[in-house]
């Protein structure tokens, strides 16, 4: 499921701006729904309330804080950044995210599967970090000579 789910996942990201106070940073994150008809609807907790995540998307906000927690998975992730590459990253399952939005008001998550991932990663942009970063030391080696190659590129 989950793998369908990131076929269908647009993850749009920018990282900071700067403004008179100090420096804001700024994510934006939208999944599509992909349920098929009868389907339950990917679930996450906002704000305290259990709601399909479709009624959040597209996730906007400032400065997040979260904290990942629960058993490690190993999935495949790519991402915009380094492209035509994708590797196996072990995250935790689970987010609880306080998210700052632009009106003022603030956006309480606990969420799983593709959402936790997305924020993880996007979060992990925010701190300096791509995805390669968090892949193992062997899955380095295998991916050396692609990343070699693109940092060539630029």
């Amino acid at each position: 499921y989950l793998e369908k789910m990131l076929k269908n996942a647009e993850i749009i990201e920018e990282h900071s701006g700067n403004d008179e106070v100090g420096l804001n940073k700024m994510v934006k994150v939208y999944i599509p729904e992909d349920e098929e008809e009868g389907e339950e609807p990917e679930m996450a907790t906002v704000n305290g309330e259990l709601r399909p995540i479709r009624d959040i998307m597209p996730l906007i906000f400032i400065n997040p804080t979260i904290e990942p927690y629960g058993k490690q998975y190993l999935f495949k992730e790519g991402c915009l950044s380094v492209h035509n590459i994708r590797a196996n990253v072990s995250r935790p399952e689970f987010v609880r995210a306080t998210l700052p939005q632009l009106d003022g008001s603030v956006l309480e998550l606990d969420c799983s599967g593709l959402l936790a991932r997305c924020l993880q990663h996007e979060c992990d942009h925010l701190d300096g970090f791509l995805f390669v970063d968090r892949v193992s030391s062997a899955s380095k080696l295998t991916l050396s000579k692609k990343l070699k190659r693109l940092a060539e590129g630029y």
